[in-house]
């Protein structure tokens, strides 16, 4: 696929984004959700090199292809791995996925209601390498937990900022100011965020993307799905199980799921190439379908 083709076949949108992209402090909980438990490694490398092998699984899964997942999202060591001597990218894309890297460092400490991302020195090198390897975009998170405007306008803000960064480099944002799903001041939330990534947008003269939690009133997000400077507006599931956030999925028309937990969540170790291949293809239709719905 050529850039403009993966431009297409997200804008289409026929399908979801598999968030592949679990990393540092993550890393040991998708393991055990997996079924490796920590005295299976004795180091870092042992522990990437872990959940490498489950992320190549997935990828050279059957039940994995372009049909449904038409996007990843990968983990640095990730993609700069092989899965059956290709490199990451190059393997999803030969599947007719479109490959996105992980690029945020993390969240600061809380503050005004809000982590924003810690700074990220070497972004630039990082995406003249990604690129090269065949990365159409990138994924950055932040988290909202309270209603606090300045906080939501300051998260958004840096959002937008790193997104310009990724333009500059001939990629595609996906940026993420993630509401925490258990946040009192969730509604709330929606709202502020929603006014906020539309002000950023119209100093825009180019697409971006948007990782969102999903909102409290099904709908409330209509106005970036329709926005001509949106590419694609996905959702994460944020803590959800697989039916609730399906089912809260379908509820908002135009946004596709790019779920990690919920994808992930059926699929272990020990299960023969047959199970796992079809724990996998049942969880893939059931997100395919709440996305398509």
């Amino acid at each position: 696929m050529t850039p403009t083709e993966m431009t297409a076949k997200l804008a289409a949108g026929n399908g979801f984004i598999a968030a592949l992209d679990q990393s540092g402090g993550s890393t040991p909980k998708a393991l055990a959700g997996y079924g490796v438990g920590d005295d299976a490694w004795s180091d870092e490398a042992g522990m990437y090199g872990l959940i490498h092998e489950m992320r190549s699984r997935i990828i050279r899964s059957t039940a994995f292809t372009g049909d449904k997942v038409i996007g990843a999202i990968l983990f640095e060591r990730t993609m700069d791995g092989s899965v059956d001597s290709l490199p990451t990218p190059t393997a999803l894309i030969a599947k007719g996925v479109v490959p996105f890297i992980k690029i945020d460092k993390g969240l600061e400490d809380e503050a005004n209601g809000v982590q924003l991302m810690k700074p990220m020195p070497e972004l630039d090198p990082l995406l003249v390498r990604s690129k090269a390897l065949g990365v159409f975009g990138t994924k950055e998170r932040s988290v909202i937990n309270s209603a606090n405007p300045g906080g939501i306008a300051a998260v958004v803000a840096q959002q937008f900022e790193v997104g310009r960064q990724v333009l500059s480099h001939g990629m595609m944002p996906m940026l993420e100011p993630e509401i925490n799903i258990k946040s009192e001041t969730r509604a709330d939330c929606d709202q502020i965020m929603l006014g906020e990534i539309l002000k950023n947008l119209e100093g825009l003269n180019q697409q971006v993307m948007l990782k969102l939690s999903l909102p409290v009133v099904s709908g409330t997000f209509d106005a970036l799905t329709s926005h001509p400077k949106v590419l694609r507006v996905v959702a994460l599931s944020g803590g959800y199980q697989r039916p609730e956030a399906c089912a809260e999925l379908a509820k908002n028309k135009g946004i596709i799921a790019s779920f990690s937990r919920a994808l992930l969540e059926d699929l272990r170790f020990q299960m023969s190439d047959a199970e796992f291949d079809a724990a996998l293809g049942g969880a893939i239709d059931e997100i395919y379908a709440g996305s398509i719905a």
